[in-house]
């Protein structure tokens, strides 16, 4: 189950919404909802929670380049929402990796075998080569103890700019001891309680 919802800094104070994130496909879909909402370029923060998974924040001020937080990377992995969260920026990753990892994994697919090319001895031999050197390529993944091997894997833990908040009162020590229902905790420390709670 997911919860969303949006804060947006006034001059009288925070403004609470619940956010639907069905149109939302991208990291820009959810910046132009976060600045759609800005009051004269003020803070927006963007909440979103699977529960008992993960949370993540996303904050966006003015113009500026939106900046993020994710409480469980690998957990968000495997979230549709959380995909949108976790960058190749913020992943440490050249821009395109997945793109990239992507076409290699069509090519290791191909058998290599051409249109009318008969299935004879030849081909049965070609066909045992590819297998054992297959085997060998597993094996040696298999024996590798390096995690940092897949480029294409995810850290387990928080992962992304940890003073996301510290300004408004929650350092990087309190948001990493936050849990499920993070979201209560941070709009005690903004000020924002009683603005959340008339949405949820």
């Amino acid at each position: 189950m997911y919860f969303a919802a949006l804060l947006a800094r006034t001059e009288d104070g925070w403004e609470a919404s619940d956010t639907e994130l069905d149109d939302v496909e991208t990291l820009s879909d959810l910046t132009d909802l976060a600045q759609e909402a800005s009051v004269d370029e003020d803070t927006v923060l963007v909440y979103i929670e699977q529960e008992d998974a993960w949370f993540g924040i996303l904050r966006v001020d003015g113009e500026e380049d939106p900046r993020i937080y994710v409480s469980d990377a690998s957990a968000a992995a495997r979230s549709s929402y959380g995909e949108i969260l976790l960058t190749d920026e913020l992943l440490g990753r050249e821009p395109g990796a997945e793109d990239e990892i992507a076409a290699l994994e069509e090519l290791v697919d191909l058998d290599g075998t051409e249109d009318g090319e008969p299935d004879g001895p030849a081909s049965s031999s070609a066909t045992t080569t590819d297998r054992t050197t297959a085997s060998a390529r597993d094996a040696d993944t298999d024996s590798d103890p390096d995690p940092h091997s897949d480029p294409d894997s995810v850290p387990a833990g928080p992962i992304g700019e940890l003073g996301i908040l510290a300004d408004f009162g929650v350092s990087e020590k309190d948001l990493l001891t936050l849990r499920t229902d993070a979201l209560t905790e941070i709009a005690d420390a903004l000020g924002a309680a009683e603005v959340l709670e008339a949405v949820r």
